[in-house]
């Protein structure tokens, strides 16, 4: 079982102006495809937050995957591609463009995403977009490459026994 974070990111939902929607749906997907939830909070749309928050994580607890929520796309607020960058070591880009590709498929504003996902020490950091239907869509895309990611960045070895 994989050792999950959720950081939603939204101002509002962290200052009471709105609630967050998709937490039921994605708590729920998440233990329905035997996910680990360690932590799941809410923070500011805010590059130097969000930064901080991710190396918090990453250095604070054995995580196999950070997921981030929201802030993916173009809107002034929009910082989690950027402060992933600022946090990971390699970047992963082929897993934003599969998310893009098959959300395409069926929302043509999904080319304005601009998700990532990349690794920091042994955490494999994903952005996600912040619609409830978006973040399991893409979910769904990352799930058939996910265990064998996090076992390639945890070192194990290509041998087959």
């Amino acid at each position: 079982m994989i050792d999950v974070a959720v950081v939603v990111i939204s101002s509002k939902i962290c200052s009471g102006e709105a609630e967050d929607r998709g937490k039921e749906s994605l708590c729920q997907y998440l233990q329905d495809h035997a996910l680990h939830l360690v932590s799941y909070e809410v923070v500011q749309d805010d590059r130097e937050v969000i930064r901080k928050r991710l190396v918090s994580l990453c250095e604070e607890r054995d995580l196999g995957v950070i997921f981030t929520v929201g802030g993916t796309g173009v809107r002034p607020t929009d910082w989690a591609p950027e402060a992933t960058r600022d946090v990971i070591e390699k970047e992963i880009p082929g897993i934003g463009e599969a998310m893009r590709a098959e959300s395409l498929k069926k929302m043509r504003t999904a080319m304005l995403s601009r998700g990532t996902a990349g690794i920091r020490g042994k955490t494999l950091v994903v952005n996600l977009p912040g619609s409830p239907k978006g973040v399991i869509d893409n979910l769904a895309t990352l799930l058939p490459i996910l265990d064998h990611t996090v076992e390639k960045i945890a070192g194990a070895s290509s041998e087959k026994k």
